[in-house]
């Protein structure tokens, strides 16, 4: 990976990728920017970036609310960018999408089940925008190989990648934690996402559960297996929260886990 000036990785600082679920509205969205803004100046070792879903289209069931669709989430996640001067991340599902989100928004993500959707990642790549590719739940470290590539032949700005469990028998996740070591030879920034990896798919009566009481354990252990990121789901009441609830961590907790990362990532950088 290239380190260059305009880069968004910055290996002196740590990643953090955190944000509601889905934007659901203005004013969690605001709330939440708000809290990531003062951890940002209150450590200044953090590299924050906000991220929201504004269309969550793999929910379990027809009936399941999908968020404020994307006139309404870029318009949010615009709002977030110009106000808090933070960058800003959000999930795009089809190609015609990586135009007008890439307008706005500095990393498009690719969702876990569309990782290897050719046309999807040569569509975010064209947007000269960081591209953040979450890990499918049925593919091996090893297998992320051959998306890296399809980014780098399609010329894509920066890579991120991201590691959100794998399927594990019946609507259970599991992180391999050499995972990071493996994909950390592909030359771009690796990420653990905490709080989707506490998953428990489509195990809540028709929609996704969660034991977010395992998310800290999670992230301790990803940045000590040498990940260089983290990606937290937060809400103000996760109980309220209109997807993954169960695994987000409530706003308030936030502070207090990102500081445990924090010295855990400092302890590993002492040791390089």
């Amino acid at each position: 990976m290239s380190e260059s000036s305009t880069s968004l990785y910055d290996p002196q600082r740590l990643l953090l990728i955190a944000g509601p679920c889905s934007l659901e509205n203005e004013d969690v969205s605001l709330a939440v920017a708000e809290k990531l803004l003062e951890l940002r100046r209150r450590y200044p070792e953090l590299n924050l970036v906000f991220k929201g879903s504004f269309d969550k289209a793999n929910r379990t069931s027809l009936s399941s609310p999908r968020g404020p669709g994307l006139k309404e989430g870029l318009r949010i996640l615009e709002r977030v960018k110009d106000t808090y001067a933070m960058p800003v991340l959000t999930d795009i599902h089809e190609t015609n999408q990586a135009g007008p989100v890439g307008e706005v928004c500095d990393i498009l993500q690719i969702p876990a089940f569309l990782c290897r959707q050719t046309d999807v990642l040569v569509a975010a790549s064209g947007t000269g925008k960081v591209v953040n590719v979450k890990k499918g739940q049925f593919l091996s470290p090893q297998e992320m190989r051959f998306v890296v590539d399809k980014l780098e032949e399609s010329d894509a700005a920066e890579i991120w990648l991201t590691e959100r469990g794998s399927t594990f028998g019946y609507q259970n996740l599991v992180v391999d934690m050499r995972s990071f070591a493996v994909m950390g030879t592909y030359g771009h920034p690796t990420i653990m996402d905490a709080t989707h990896s506490v998953q428990l798919p489509g195990a809540a009566g028709g929609k996704s559960g969660g034991k977010r009481e395992f998310v800290p354990l999670l992230a301790r252990a990803a940045l000590a297996a040498g990940a260089n990121g983290l990606f937290f789901e937060t809400h103000p009441d996760p109980e309220k929260a209109i997807s993954d609830g169960p695994n987000q961590i409530p706003l308030a907790g936030l502070e207090a886990l990102v500081k445990q990362c924090l010295a855990i990532w400092k302890a590993m950088r002492s040791l390089d």
